[in-house]
């Protein structure tokens, strides 16, 4: 079997991937890593913010054939008080802001909605998304592109998602520093938030949050390797 394991961002794939071995690539802005385990490989792609990118990155995971199963891995920013940061989700179904459609994920009675929009979302826009869309708790901005493709080619797709951010967090617009290829402008917005010492106690939050969500997405993952859970997970969306 073939496991894709698709993120945006480096970081979020790096507790993971630390032993894997690194494949060379000739997309700029985009990582591989592969693990042979047996007669399973998995793959471990990222390639910046955002559909686009989502869609190189799956390209990518099949560069060197098709995959059998999917996980659209990353950070996701809560939508609910009840999700912490740190925490890490598997939402049930994954919601597409542009064109509103709905993909429903498992069959179990959990219910747990990521929505995926095409910008970082505020705290502004968090609360007009959950105006919008009651029934969501996380927005990412990958997860609608990845779901969909997994569906054109029939293959199953599951989303783990780590919360990075809590609802109401005050955060900088890192829009304005996300490049053409999805990636952060780091020296840009490392100056930006120099100069706005209220966004430092948020900062320092995210990349905690973002660290230990990082980290339970690994073992979730490591679960799923060793065969634990894996029908429930399936099923439900849970495997508590």
């Amino acid at each position: 079997m073939r496991v894709a394991i698709i993120a945006a961002l480096q970081g979020e794939l790096r507790p993971l991937v630390r032993q894997w071995r690194r494949i060379e690539t000739t997309v700029r802005g985009t990582r591989k890593w592969v693990l042979s385990d047996g007669e399973d490989t998995w793959i471990a792609v990222c390639a910046g913010m955002g559909a686009e990118a989502a869609r190189r990155a799956f390209a990518l995971a099949e560069a060197d054939g098709p995959v059998d199963l999917v996980f659209s891995v990353g950070w996701a920013g809560s939508l609910h008080q009840g999700l912490c940061g740190g925490s890490v989700q598997v939402p049930t179904g994954v919601i597409d802001a542009e064109t509103g459609e709905e993909f429903s994920l498992t069959q179990g009675s959990r219910r747990l909605w990521l929505i995926t929009t095409s910008r970082v979302a505020n705290a502004r826009e968090k609360m007009r998304l959950v105006s919008s869309y009651p029934d969501a708790a996380l927005v990412d901005m990958e997860a609608a592109a990845i779901v969909r493709l997994a569906e054109t080619r029939k293959v199953p797709v599951l989303c783990i998602k780590g919360v990075s951010d809590a609802v109401g967090a005050d955060l900088p617009d890192l829009n304005l520093f996300i490049n053409g290829t999805g990636q952060l402008r780091m020296v840009p917005f490392l100056l930006h938030v120099a100069a706005r010492p209220r966004y430092w106690p948020s900062l320092i939050h995210l990349g905690r949050n973002s660290a230990r969500a990082a980290e339970g997405m690994r073992d979730l993952i490591l679960r799923f390797m060793k065969g634990k859970d894996v029908e429930k997970l399936i099923a439900t969306g849970s495997t508590e």
